[in-house]
């Protein structure tokens, strides 16, 4: 039986010659401090990313194969001798919302031996790695662009309601558009015609009226009313005291 190959190139290069399609190597040497970039795309979600966390200088072989598939082979950091880990790479040129969704494919321990790793790469990584691509590919034609959020359209009518000093939420009368009238009431709101505006009392617990008026800015949003809260007395401006002079700085002040 012959020996098994203990170098990594050599051992690459064999298990290249063994992967279905064409398969090329290229020996890249890992600094994570200098170049941390190539670690962070071994695509990977608990197998061997644990070994992935180079703190030193480590030597890898970039397995390239068909259909842009790039597999990272490294020696195994700890535990017994002449096994090494493959482990699939994420693809590049594509944008975070169109790969974080995918299910990570995943690398695998594999013997010195590059006949058995070659079956066992082929059985195990690259489906689920060919699998991963392809959705990658998917989310790319159907979602070019990030999701970002669109902002609301301004609404017709506002309210303002207020803070006011006795603990009572409320607004002008006037200032209330007329289709937050029916939403107010059902809120636990007053009409105080010797206020001339709408109340929540402060006779309602904290919790009470502040499920009240989750409810109620639920419910005017969703007329396209948009909600604003003011105090009724903006808080003053913090402003710190001057410290008094010492004697010995007052001196010197008037000695300027």
């Amino acid at each position: 039986m012959p020996a098994l190959p203990a170098d990594l190139s050599v051992f690459a290069s064999s298990l290249a010659e063994r992967l279905p399609g064409t398969w090329t190597t290229s020996h890249e040497h890992i600094d994570n401090y200098a170049h941390p970039s190539l670690s962070y795309r071994v695509w990977d979600n608990g197998h061997i990313d644990w070994a992935t966390d180079f703190s030193r200088m480590v030597d890898v072989v970039l397995l390239n194969g068909p259909d842009s598939q790039q597999l990272v082979v490294f020696e195994r950091p700890v535990g017994r001798g002449n096994e090494f880990l493959v482990a699939p790479m994420e693809p590049t040129g594509f944008k975070s919302h169109q790969v974080e969704p995918v299910e990570v494919p995943s690398g695998i321990v594999v013997p010195g031996d590059p006949v058995r790793a070659a079956v066992d790469v082929a059985r195990r990584v690259l489906p689920r790695y060919q699998a991963a691509l392809e959705m990658v590919r998917h989310n790319a034609d159907i979602q070019p662009e990030p999701p970002h959020r669109k902002p609301a359209p301004e609404p017709a009518q506002n309210l303002t309601l207020i803070w006011y000093p006795d603990g009572v939420v409320g607004a002008p009368y006037k200032s209330v558009p007329q289709d937050a009238y029916d939403v107010l009431y059902s809120c636990s709101f007053q009409y105080r015609p010797h206020e001339a505006a709408f109340a929540l009392p402060a006779s309602y617990s904290r919790a009470e009226r502040a499920l009240f008026l989750h409810a109620a800015v639920r419910l005017l949003t969703a007329q396209g009313i948009g909600v604003n809260f003011r105090h009724a007395t903006p808080a003053a401006p913090t402003v710190t005291p001057a410290r008094p002079l010492t004697p010995t700085a007052a001196s010197a002040a008037q000695r300027r």
